[in-house]
């Protein structure tokens, strides 16, 4: 029986995946894990930048915003290519592509070649999870794919955990060294991850599950060449519009807790880059650790509800860390919380894998949840508009944004469907024999 079909519940879920499973999900974890180091690092050196350039934090935002579109293109791309050629080019070339361009980035002469390089940077980070995840995803035996979905998403947590303690550890010397240095260095840190290429060109194998799909297309000549088009057909439209709903609301939750939560603490509470690194670093341990246990308790209540159960939580606990000044008691709230919200995150690869076919599967999942980051790329900025221009401070924004994002969050999963135990297959979904889509 196929590796990635074999349910043999008398052994333990460890020793289930065969030695190529593991390679491939080794692959997508560490482009995963990177690419957060790549991207989140940005997010607490924004005030510097804007220090040195001499512009106003908002036009830095801009930047992050920019980012996160652009990962949009990246990941459509991506995804039609992971469906069409297989998994494990895109994934190289994406890892090689936002390494390089982070890389730039940190060399960078004016505020606009930095402005580029993070926004064609954005093109590879996209790139990177569509391909990743499918790997994961379909290479992986379905009796324990949402506790390693969890563990896949929730090691963004890692990477962002990495960012902070660099932050903590390396920026105040680098800055003494040379001035301006700190954040530079920060981002040249960057080309570290395309070194995770050389494992992926002579470890991983392309999963099973898609080449035995990609043979059957070219049997019977019945190709998906515009995978895009097929998930807005009306067997697959309301499932694709409620999980746009679902990723869109998820970044903004994501990004209304952390985006800002950096220069909040440093310029409202007065807390230094060790300080900071504090709440980044455990509360993305804690991400980590909350996105594995409420990926692994969907295998048992189903996905839906581990993703509603946590995020209901968190809508009570968000107002309480906002509301107070006292260090220890934001850093202890904020810390609960994220026990909680954080499990949003544990099936986004799993269950956009499960809720779309073989031959479509890289090009939904990524244009499902790059979309997303379209929505949060305004949440920066916006959360910025009103802390500074209005004069609110980023407390109240921050708590009106994460609050809300969550309400629909939890009606967008609710409206999805259950796919708890799902066996990935080869058999042709969304086209017939002898049709090109």
């Amino acid at each position: 029986m196929s590796g990635y079909n074999r349910t043999e519940d008398n052994v333990p879920w460890w020793k289930e995946p065969t030695k190529d499973q593991w390679y491939a999900y080794c692959a997508a974890w560490m482009g995963w894990t990177l690419d957060a180091f790549d991207f989140t690092v940005f997010l607490l050196i924004m005030a510097p930048i804007a220090a040195e350039f001499h512009v106003p934090l908002l036009d830095v935002t801009a930047i992050f915003s920019v980012t996160l579109i652009m990962r949009l293109s990246g990941a459509t791309a991506s995804g039609w290519l992971a469906d069409r050629l297989g998994r494990r080019a895109p994934l190289m070339i994406s890892i090689l592509w936002y390494s390089v361009c982070n890389f730039a980035a940190g060399l960078s002469p004016s505020f606009t070649f930095l402005f580029l390089a993070r926004a064609i940077l954005g093109i590879g980070m996209g790139a990177e999870w569509p391909a990743g995840a499918a790997l994961a995803m379909e290479s992986w035996p379905a009796r324990s794919r949402g506790l390693m979905s969890g563990v896949l998403q929730g090691s963004w947590g890692l990477g962002f955990a990495l960012s902070g303690l660099a932050y903590g550890f390396l920026y105040a010397p680098l800055e003494a060294w040379h001035k301006g240095y700190g954040w530079r260095g920060m981002l040249i840190l960057g080309v570290l991850p395309a070194l995770a290429c050389v494992w992926i060109r002579y470890y991983v194998k392309e999963p099973e599950v898609w080449t035995e799909n990609k043979k059957i297309q070219d049997a019977s000549k019945a190709q998906v060449t515009l995978p895009l088009f097929a998930i807005f057909k009306r067997k697959y439209l309301f499932n694709t519009l409620t999980g746009c709903v679902w990723m869109g609301a998820n970044f903004c939750v994501y990004y209304a807790m952390w985006a800002m939560l950096g220069t909040y603490l440093q310029k409202e509470l007065g807390w230094t880059p060790a300080q900071v690194a504090v709440p980044v670093f455990w509360g993305n341990i804690l991400t980590f650790a909350a996105c594995s246990f409420w990926g692994a308790l969907s295998e048992r209540i189903g996905r839906r509800w581990a993703l509603m159960i946590p995020c209901s939580i968190a809508i009570v606990l968000v107002p309480l860390y906002l509301s107070t000044t006292d260090p220890n008691w934001f850093l202890g709230l904020f810390l609960l919380t994220i026990c909680f919200v954080a499990g949003k995150d544990a099936l986004n690869p799993g269950w956009l894998s499960e809720r779309f076919p073989t031959e479509v599967r890289a090009t939904a999942a990524g244009f499902v949840y790059h979309q997303g980051a379209v929505w949060g790329a305004a949440v920066a900025p916006t959360l910025t508009y009103f802390a500074v221009n209005r004069q609110m401070g980023f407390a109240m924004p921050m708590l009106y944004a994460t609050v809300g994002s969550l309400i629909v969050y939890v009606i967008a999963v609710y409206l999805g469907p259950e796919t708890k135990g799902k066996v990935m297959t080869a058999e042709l979904e969304v086209i017939e024999v002898g049709v090109s889509v």
